[in-house]
């Protein structure tokens, strides 16, 4: 076997679903998360059509959503989810206000201590996570629940407080740093 530390870095391409209404779940994805369909065609010999999304000019598509192929059952949005990095607090506060707007049920408010986050299904029971990374790092796995309608430094705030005593709490950039330091094998 290779040696992991000569493995070439990756970087996660995109995702890709099976849908069964593709243009139910694509319109989901494009309406309320704010992708952009960037292509659209048939695929495979029973009828089967793709479509690939995108939010960055700089890739093509961010997700790929497949019609004409079986359908994975879902029972726990944590596993086999599609997690999503934005950038702020108030994008978070926004995605919430979309998906009460389109009636999604049971999204779930987790501070991970490294990240805020918002879990919730889309309309083919598909677990999505959207999530804005905070300054702290702590052992994971952490979940905990947070007031997402408290101001950011509320937040904030109050994180600092219920991570001050868990497991390798600390500056996120400290953590940063020693990994770096671990991935380039020092």
């Amino acid at each position: 076997m290779p040696e992991a530390d000569k493995a070439p870095r990756l970087q996660l391409g995109h995702a890709t679903l099976a849908a069964k209404d593709l243009d139910s779940l694509s319109a989901f994805y494009s309406e309320v998360l704010g992708f952009q369909v960037t292509d659209r065609g048939p695929v495979g010999p029973d009828g089967g059509e793709i479509a690939f999304l995108s939010q960055d000019p700089r890739y093509h598509h961010q997700i790929a959503m497949v019609s004409g192929v079986p359908t994975p059952d879902h029972a726990f949005m944590m596993v086999e989810h599609l997690a999503f990095r934005t950038g702020s607090l108030d994008d978070l506060r926004e995605l919430q206000t979309r998906l009460e707007a389109a009636e999604i049920k049971g999204v779930l408010q987790i501070c991970h201590g490294n990240a805020w986050s918002l879990y919730f299904d889309d309309p083919e029971g598909n677990g999505v996570e959207c999530f804005v990374d905070s300054p702290f790092h702590v052992a994971q796995p952490f979940a905990k629940g947070f007031d997402l309608s408290q101001g950011d430094d509320e937040i904030l705030e109050s994180t600092r407080e219920l991570l001050k005593g868990e497991p390798d709490f600390g500056p996120m950039e400290e953590w940063r740093q020693g990994f770096v330091k671990s991935l380039d094998g020092e």
